[in-house]
């Protein structure tokens, strides 16, 4: 059979793929029949809240239909790939299922990134178009597709919602200011995919430089999709509140937003993520079920004592990115009146959940099981020997919706991957009876800023572009609200004169902001130092550097 995979993508071995077909994992459904399915037998049914909008599952498929005619009209051909980015809006699903049912592949970023991550992706995945909204919490992204465009050349068009000046209108391009009002289904099951092809492309945590693309077929996504909607309980009458990013891993299928439409129930769409925005949703929607980072679960405690809306309906709160310590675990439940699920997983495929019938230790101590009986675990020590049950040690895994590779990265593949095609997720856990994992630490170069993770290498390499910087080392330092925050270790070269000042750390943030990278990758603390601790090989001693500025934050220093 035709692997359905790019160029540049590891496919299952086949007696793998054939095992998990045989085991109904993989059904050979696609993520737009799925849309429809639930259309065809739930039309009238409330699907999704945004604003004052309230579409039903007709009006999404008949939208999504809309535009995917009016793309392939513009020449998008099927596993074309698309830059999406776009902030917690309708349109999002609007966009995605079209790209799915034409078999074009969306590429997933983050509103918070900008011009050095988007042209990595457009580069990367050689991208035809970029969907954009025109702005969004004060940033005008007309203006980052600007230059985005400059940098990318095989970008074709631009597509934004709202308002697209030189660019072109999704409401225009849907037939909403022209009089379209029908669409032939003909064109559309000419380009519809197979499931077992590549669906869309998302972003890895990065622990090496700028994310690596993350190849996710129809068959594997939808699996995980479905195995999460029964573990958290969804229905036709859960409501989901999508407060973190709509295209991250975490929102769109842990059950997320596609679990969700799966099940037949409605999302509700929140523009930011505050208790003074959510709090109110939840009440007039009466939402059943929301996710969230530790941070945000602790303000959201910390404003439920005062607040004013009634949160009664709220039946299961999320908690997933990051660590969530033990004290915030057991706040949850007497404050929120909700059950509290942990969630630990990676947009690479493994998630692990703790079940609703767990008892409450195991819910606040552990990060819950894997979703499949076919989830493969090693933990293993530095040598790749399994360490004793109970000990700490690097998770590996393999399964019916982990990756196998990422896309176009060979020589990072011999090294992320084993032999026998077991990830290295870079997590440090132990294992407790039961299967349950807690996960103890990273052993990759990355801080998990509160659930953002950022890769050290990627701004020592910004930082180095400084020409008054000669070394940089970023490493994570403790923090009581987001867990790790970063701190840059930097030495500067000397001053050759009186007219070349040496940089102060502002002038070192203000120097990254201009290199336009996300904003939460700027360093929280630099630090500048003569010299930086070297391990017996030569390498920069991280774990000194972590060590120093604890104590430091301690005190002790």
């Amino acid at each position: 059979m035709n692997t359905g995979l790019l160029a540049g993508c590891t496919p299952w071995p086949p007696e793998f793929a054939e095992r998990y077909r045989a085991l109904g994992y993989w059904t050979g459904q696609t993520l737009g029949e799925s849309l429809r399915q639930r259309a065809q037998q739930s039309p009238e049914r409330l699907c999704l809240i945004c604003g004052e909008r309230r579409w039903t599952y007709a009006d999404l498929d008949f939208k999504v239909d809309r535009l995917a005619a009016a793309l392939m009209a513009r020449g998008l051909k099927p596993r074309e790939r698309v830059v999406v980015q776009l902030p917690n809006i309708a349109e999002f699903f609007v966009v995605c299922f079209a790209l799915f049912r034409l078999g074009a592949l969306p590429v997933f970023a983050l509103a918070t990134h900008r011009r050095s991550e988007i042209v990595h992706f457009c580069r990367m995945s050689q991208a035809c178009a970029y969907i954009i909204s025109d702005q969004d919490n004060g940033f005008d992204y007309r203006t980052l597709a600007r230059e985005v465009c400059a940098e990318s050349p095989g970008l074709r068009q631009v597509i934004v919602v709202g308002e697209a000046q030189e660019f072109t209108s999704l409401d225009a391009l849907c037939g909403e200011q022209s009089g379209v009002t029908e669409v032939s289904a003909e064109p559309l099951s000419l380009a519809s995919p197979q499931a077992h092809e590549v669906a869309f492309l998302q972003l890895s945590g990065g622990s090496t430089g700028l994310p690596k693309l993350i190849p996710r077929t129809h068959d594997d996504y939808l699996y995980s999709v479905r195995a999460s909607a029964g573990i958290c309980g969804l229905s036709a009458s859960s409501v989901y509140l999508c407060v973190l990013p709509v295209g991250h891993n975490f929102t769109l299928s842990s059950p997320g937003s596609l679990g969700i439409f799966w099940a037949g129930g409605c999302v509700v769409m929140a523009g930011r993520p505050t208790p003074e925005v959510a709090f109110p949703l939840i009440a007039r929607e009466l939402v059943t079920i929301t996710a969230l980072v530790p941070p945000l679960a602790s303000i959201w405690l910390d404003a439920a004592d005062g607040r004013r809306q009634d949160l009664s309906s709220l039946q299961l709160l999320q908690v997933g990115g990051a660590r969530l310590s033990a004290e915030v675990a057991c706040r949850i439940t007497p404050v929120l009146g909700c059950r509290l699920q942990q969630v630990f997983g990676m947009a690479e495929g493994l998630v692990s959940y703790t079940r609703l019938d767990d008892p409450e230790d195991i819910v606040q101590a552990t990060q819950g099981r894997p979703i499949s009986p076919d989830d493969e675990i090693r933990i293993v020590d530095d040598a790749d020997c399994e360490v004793a049950p109970g000990q700490v040690g690097h998770l590996l895994t393999r399964g019916p919706y982990t990756i196998r590779g990422y896309y176009q990265a060979a020589q990072h593949n011999q090294y992320a991957f084993t032999p026998d095609g077991f990830y290295r997720t870079g997590d440090l856990v132990r294992m407790q009876e039961g299967g349950y994992l807690i996960v103890e630490g990273r052993s990759k170069d990355q801080i998990n800023r509160g659930g953002e993770k950022i890769a050290a290498a990627e701004i020592e390499e910004h930082l180095l572009a400084h020409p008054q910087v000669r070394d940089a080392a970023l490493v994570a330092m403790p923090d009581p609200y987001l867990g790790e925050r970063a701190c840059a270790f930097v030495i500067l070269r000397e001053s050759t004169g009186s007219h070349h000042q040496l940089p102060a750390a502002s002038d070192l943030r203000r120097f990254l902001r201009e290199r336009s990278i996300a904003g939460y990758k700027i360093p929280d603390r630099i630090e500048m130092v003569d010299c930086l601790p070297k391990t017996g090989v030569g390498k920069i001693d991280k774990r000194a550097l972590r060590q120093r500025i604890a104590q430091i934050l301690a005190g002790a220093v």
